[in-house]
């Protein structure tokens, strides 16, 4: 486990998004309530100045069945507009699937998370999938895997803001215990 106290961590995310160029007071860090327990929170990575995500791809690791360990999801990545992707910490299981974009001169501004909750004795996957919504309203429906249930959309991004960067906390591989991939999300909102 992280040894930051949650607020540390949060005041080194806003230093950071400060020296991105952007205004501290014009960024919002939104999240759910349904990530997974485990693993530690990854560095944080920003669109370049100016520009927003428009769009998202997800990597996955097919689920392996009965005899198998499932890690469900092990990366979000996040496509800038203007091109360019960001990614924080990223498990290595799976592979990326195909991208998923808001329309022309849209961009995202909220999220939900499918996660999967500790199963005690059972094999965890923690998240699955993840979806997204755009400034027009469009929800774009990320093809991660079925395990788990789908939790609260996070707070939007306030108006005139979009999301421009993302942490993830992402259990590493634990050498023949159960392994679960990335655990929760975080989304950074900037004017």
């Amino acid at each position: 486990a992280s040894s930051l106290h949650p607020w540390v961590a949060l005041v080194a995310l806003v230093a950071l998004v400060w020296g991105r160029g952007g205004d501290a007071a014009a960024t919002t860090v939104i999240s759910v309530d349904n990530g997974g327990p485990w693993g530690d929170w990854g560095d944080p990575e920003f669109c370049p100045k100016g520009s927003y995500a428009n769009g998202f791809q997800l990597k996955v690791e097919p689920r392996k069945g009965f005899f198998g360990d499932d890690t469900g999801l092990n990366g979000v990545r996040l496509l800038c507009s203007g091109g360019g992707t960001v990614t924080s910490s990223e498990g290595p299981r799976g592979a990326w699937s195909p991208s998923l974009s808001c329309d022309p001169r849209h961009h995202l501004v909220a999220f939900r998370l499918r996660v999967e909750p500790p199963r005690g004795l059972w094999d965890d996957t923690a998240a699955n999938n993840m979806d997204v919504t755009c400034t027009d309203g469009r929800a774009l429906e990320g093809l991660g895997g079925l395990a788990g249930t789908w939790g609260n959309w996070s707070v939007p991004c306030a108006p005139g803001e979009g999301v421009c960067g993302l942490r993830t906390r992402l259990e590493p591989p634990q050498r023949g215990g159960d392994d679960t991939g990335l655990n929760d999300v975080r989304l950074v909102c900037c004017a």
